[in-house]
């Protein structure tokens, strides 16, 4: 039936282009011979007109005019009818020059049967979409409709309208536009009017009952400005996706969702080399430390898009090993994805795991991470981040491993906690390894990553799950931020790209309030800051600073192919291999007897950017041995 409908409807197409030819070959000659045929000519005429058909319904068909629906008549049709007409008026002239027998029609016939059968083809076309937008338009307006206004008047806000236009699921009314682009404002697009700037959202001359942020572009300062003014305004407002969700899979094109706390934090989609980063994982057997946490399963999860030879996932907690090994299992993917539960401080274990796997690609992604925690046990904080790295970074070595990556931390500059110091240490291990030795070593360093376990958000949202109040330490302290799937992506980016002995840094934008993620996070939430949940300051914890830094005063940044990544070079990291051994060896002597005055001291002495000035600002300061 619906074949039988739509051979129908072709019919009727192409009986109705079948016409207009007929009718512009003949305004043609009329116009050229003042509206007169005669009998010399009539003969040339209907000799010509079966030619004028057999040529041009080919080239139409060639040119796509009957694959389109005219409903939705664009540029691009235009373009065909105009591509169509222009080369069969040159073949018709042709023909008519070449073949004696024809009698001779005036070639000027030629050009205005050109111009009348491409202005008659376009307009009905033209006609039918105009036909149509009326009745979607006259449809869409019903009293019951929520009135909608677009914050941009770009392509976004355009796509948008033409969307609710043309679906009847959504019941909007547009009643207007905002942008900031002056040459936009008092103008119209698709019929419906540019009012005014953004900022003036409180003036507007319309009323509406919904505010739709159409910008997927929009920076993080951009879009806290939007939203700032959206909630003054008191009426609900929703966003489009970005580019980068899109290409993810994490939203369809014509998703419209609830601003997210990613939408205020705000960072420009990252866009990875695939053929590079294929090239580094396709078939390869690779180990991620740590696979349980935040980054070691996303990182697996990204790994799995290049069809590795295997995946070892390691992790010393048995129950986020099996998390993880139960989500993959649901992927029912074909690659190997082997469990291994151990300790990356257990030598004899590792080695165990380098032998049996023998691993090509290293992510080292375990760590202990808890600032105040790893103040009260520092030798803990040693044991893993310092030792663990060099065991597994040794091994790596030793069994012929082509790259081995460690994941850093922006705590790692001029730092002023033990964990920070640690990982400051275990870069130092990486870069003394990395260029002497067969395997490829590097670091990748970032900042906070938005929902890790133990960052600030999840413990914000518990807060406000139970009412608050939210606890900020101090009112202007900043951190960086990225999300999960940005870090990991980044990770396999500056592994692909590293030589050796690198230490990559990931551009992570400005640095956010930490007060301001909190208000942004109650106001999502549906809450007022400080009327429903109040937030409370609570000072700064130990080895925290005020903000993190990415770049110390002595490195310089150092661009690479990847625009998001840059390599630093410093003088801090010339301490030759065998003395930074042997002052390890004095330190795990400290570790061993877990002198903690004397653990700090010797990390001074390490990592002389290390300064404890903040210490333990609480009562833990006899903090249990274990």
């Amino acid at each position: 039936m619906a074949f039988s409908m739509r051979y129908a409807r072709y019919r009727l197409l192409l009986l109705g282009d079948v016409l207009v030819l007929m009718v512009s070959y003949l305004f043609a000659f009329l116009l050229r011979l003042e509206f007169t045929l005669p009998g010399s000519v009539m003969q040339g005429f209907l000799i010509m007109l079966p030619v004028f058909i057999t040529v041009k319904l080919p080239l139409f068909f060639t040119f796509n005019m009957y694959r389109g629906m005219w409903r939705y008549t664009s540029l691009c049709d235009v373009y065909n009818i105009m591509r169509a007409t222009c080369i069969s008026a040159v073949l018709l002239f042709a023909i008519n020059w070449l073949v004696p027998t024809i009698p001779g029609i005036p070639r000027s016939i030629f050009i205005l049967d050109l111009g009348i059968s491409a202005v008659i083809l376009t307009g009905i076309r033209v006609g039918i979409r105009a036909y149509y937008f009326r009745i979607e338009t006259r449809e869409g307006s019903n009293e019951d409709a929520k009135r909608l206004l677009i914050v941009g008047a770009g392509d976004a806000g355009e796509q948008l309208l033409r969307e609710i236009r043309h679906s009847r699921d959504l019941n909007y009314d547009v009643v207007g536009f905002l942008d900031d682009d002056e040459e936009k404002i008092g103008s119209q697009l698709r019929g419906v009017p540019v009012l005014s700037a953004i900022n003036s959202m409180p003036d507007l001359p319309v009323s509406f009952d919904e505010i739709l942020i159409a910008i997927p572009s929009a920076g993080s300062r951009e879009m806290r400005r939007i939203t700032d003014l959206c909630k003054r305004f008191g009426k609900p407002f929703r966003t489009v996706p970005g580019l980068g969700e899109i290409v993810n899979g994490k939203v369809e094109h014509h998703t419209v969702r609830d601003v997210c706390l990613t939408d205020v934090i705000g960072r420009q989609e990252v866009e990875l080399d695939a053929v590079v980063v294929n090239a580094f994982l396709r078939d390869k057997r690779m180990l991620i430390t740590g696979a349980g946490g935040s980054i070691g399963a996303e990182l697996a999860r990204r790994c799995l898009e290049f069809s590795p030879q295997g995946i070892m996932l390691l992790d010393n907690s048995e129950y986020n090993l099996f998390r993880i090994q139960r989500e993959f299992q649901e992927f029912n993917s074909e690659n190997d994805i082997i469990p291994v539960l151990a300790d990356v401080r257990d030598r004899g274990m590792m080695e165990r795991v380098f032998q049996r796997y023998m691993p090509q690609i290293v992510f080292h992604a375990a760590a202990y991470k808890h600032v105040p925690i790893q103040e009260h046990f520092p030798w803990q904080a040693i044991h893993t981040n310092v030792r663990g790295t060099k065991i597994v970074l040794e091994l790596a070595e030793t069994y012929h491993a082509e790259r081995f990556i460690l994941v850093s931390t922006d705590k790692a500059v001029r730092p002023s906690s033990v964990m920070g110091a640690t990982k400051r240490l275990a870069e130092l291990l990486v870069h003394g390894n990395g260029v002497r030795r067969q395997t490829k070593c590097m670091a990748v360093r970032f900042g906070n990553v938005i929902g890790s376990s133990g960052s600030v958000i999840p413990i914000f949202q518990e807060q406000i799950r139970r009412g608050g109040p939210v606890t900020v330490t101090h009112p202007e302290i900043r951190r960086y931020f990225m999300s999960i799937t940005e870090a990991a992506q980044l990770i396999l980016q500056a592994g692909a790209l590293g030589k050796g002995g690198e230490i990559f840094m990931l551009d992570m934008g400005d640095p956010i309030k930490i007060d301001t993620v909190a208000r942004a996070l109650i106001t999502l939430s549906g809450f007022e800051p400080d009327t429903d949940i109040p937030i409370l300051y609570t000072g700064l914890r130990p080895g925290e600073k005020m903000c993190e830094e990415l770049l110390a005063d002595d490195e310089q940044q150092v661009p690479t192919m990847h625009s998001k990544i840059l390599i630093l070079e410093s003088s801090d990291r010339t301490m030759g291999k065998d003395t930074l051994d042997h002052q390890l060896e004095e330190l795990h002597t400290l570790v061993e007897i877990q002198d903690r005055e004397g653990i700090m001291t010797k990390l001074e002495e390490i990592v002389p950017c290390y300064n404890r000035r903040n210490g333990l600002k609480t009562g833990l300061e006899t903090a249990m041995i274990i």
